[in-house]
């Protein structure tokens, strides 16, 4: 199903979990870190930026990290896969024209931007940005699809 956006973002809640979803407003590098290398991924206007919060939680912090990426460029990080901290991710973050959903993964260890850790309950959505918002398949049935107003405005002294 296609959800057209405009400056809102798409939440998308199961009964303890949601995703995120915004699109990338200009065209940009986005650099991903892990221990050993750094890539980066040119993202454009049609392309998604994706917060997955599998535990639930509050969506200010969603918000947040969206914001992060996709206007102060603020680059990915990714853990090693046996790197204690991934247990304490809440949430997490992808970025592309094209965002697959899997809770077979660990939190923060995957670089390909193509995956993102969900919640059972949404694990096997599959998010594609296009021209003018976001297309959801399979059709999320048994979930709460909303557009939601909200950004990070930087007040002037």
């Amino acid at each position: 199903m296609k959800y057209p956006l405009e400056d809102e973002m798409l939440l998308v809640r199961g009964s303890s979990s949601f995703l995120l979803a915004g699109r990338v407003k200009t065209c940009f590098s986005l650099c991903i870190e892990t221990t050993h290398d750094e890539y980066c991924q040119t993202l454009s206007s049609s392309d998604l930026v994706v917060v997955s919060a599998p535990e639930g939680g509050e969506l200010e912090p969603a918000v947040m990290l969206i914001e992060l990426v996709r206007t102060y460029r603020m680059p990915l990080l990714v853990l090693p896969k046996d790197h204690p901290g991934s247990r304490r991710i809440a949430y997490v973050v992808s970025a592309g024209a094209e965002i697959q959903t899997n809770c077979a993964i660990i939190r923060g260890t995957h670089p390909e931007q193509h995956l993102i850790c969900a919640s059972d309950e949404l694990s096997g959505l599959h998010l594609q940005g296009y021209g003018g918002g976001v297309e959801i398949t399979p059709d999320p049935e048994n979930l709460v699809v909303t557009r939601v107003m909200c950004g990070i405005k930087a007040e002037s002294k």
